[in-house]
């Protein structure tokens, strides 16, 4: 708004023609000067001056607004926006929807803690009928790591869905509409980026989901500073296919082993420190999210899984519509379900650590 051109501005023509004269050309050209300044420059009096530099800050300043009425547009924002439901209740609840459309959703956890379940659930719910619950859409699935499983994909369908995956040809349809790619470097993902920029919307495409985004580093670079420059670009991409798109874009990630207080390093972690006295429980032996610092930032919902007392939990680690919860679940024929949707308040650095009994040595990268 300061570059908005001052001829614009609806001033009476006698003082426009006045800055116009005197090279004073936009909001800016004109507020960075002191009333008494323009007096001199413009050769006017301090009313006239006082006049068109109020208008000016009216003009270009946005309005105050209260509290109230940014919840108001939040809300009619987020139900333009949409969401793809979980159908995990507590979590639905917590994400005000579920899955939220035009950003990027993070999975991260340890090998074999669940995340490509979620994954094939999500596919199914994005291509189920609207009137089941659905989108109606299609799925495009970068399957890096080659664990897309179309047996389990129609197991979980059938029994997820029985009255839909029993009719005749119904789990055929389904599946069909799912589409895999499995690229095999950064390159060729790159390539598929581009192609599918140009298929969201003549395909219908509903949801996108890459499993997983660290594996595709990983195989390319060695060192942490190539490796996030190389990543730069493609976050970018997938951010500007979210928002241009509209539509959920679901991301996996690996772990790593952290480094002393490194769990603490990303602002959205900033919470206070607990003391030994507050918390005496040690960190040294957790995972924390691979991928670094920029990729923390990039994502809008983090979604951590985790193992610990012999209990899996999804971790509400950083959404900007929720407290941090942890929710225990167990995975079944029907993928994963939740055993409580109340979920468990969780405080200082515990939401963004992640436990992996007995795998903890088993990750080293270093982003």
């Amino acid at each position: 708004m300061a570059n908005k051109l001052i001829n614009q501005m609806a001033l009476p023509k006698s003082i426009a023609n006045i800055f116009a004269a005197r090279n004073i050309i936009t909001a800016k050209d004109a507020l960075s000067l002191t009333e008494f300044e323009l007096m001199e420059l413009l050769d006017v009096g301090m009313a006239e001056v006082t006049s068109a530099m109020a208008h000016i800050s009216e003009v270009v300043c946005p309005p105050c607004q209260t509290a109230l009425l940014l919840m108001e547009q939040r809300v009619r924002n987020e139900s333009l926006a949409g969401h793809l439901p979980t159908r995990l209740k507590g979590l639905d609840e917590a994400l005000c929807g579920g899955i939220p459309f035009g950003v990027l959703t993070e999975l991260v956890g340890p090998p074999g803690i669940g995340k490509t379940q979620f994954c094939l659930k999500l596919s199914l719910l994005a291509s189920l009928p609207v009137n089941c619950g659905g989108l109606d859409g299609r799925v495009i699935y970068i399957d890096v790591e080659s664990k897309f499983s179309s047996k389990r994909l129609i197991e979980i369908g059938t029994k997820s869905f029985p009255e839909i995956f029993h009719k005749k040809g119904m789990a055929q349809e389904m599946a069909g509409r799912i589409r895999i790619l499995r690229p095999t470097s950064l390159s060729e993902f790159a390539e598929s980026l581009q192609r599918i920029k140009v298929s969201l919307l003549q395909q219908q495409v509903k949801l996108l989901i890459v499993d997983s985004m660290a594996a595709l580093v990983l195989g390319e670079h060695d060192c942490g500073a190539s490796r996030q420059q190389a990543l730069g670009w493609h976050v970018s991409f997938i951010k500007s296919l979210a928002e241009f798109s509209r539509i959920p874009i679901v991301l996996t990630n690996q772990v790593r082993s952290h480094i002393g207080d490194e769990s603490l390093m990303y602002s959205f972690q900033a919470q206070s420190r607990p003391t030994k006295e507050d918390n005496p429980v040690t960190f040294d032996s957790h995972l924390v999210a691979a991928l670094g610092i920029n990729w923390a930032h990039a994502v809008t919902i983090r979604l951590v899984l985790e193992s610990r007392s012999g209990q899996r939990f999804i971790k509400l680690a950083k959404s900007p519509m929720s407290p941090p919860l942890a929710f225990p679940f167990n995975i079944t024929s029907s993928g994963i379900v939740l055993l409580d949707d109340d979920g468990i308040e969780m405080k200082g650095p515990e939401i963004n650590t992640i436990h992996c009994q007995g795998q903890n040595a088993l990750f080293n990268f270093e982003f």
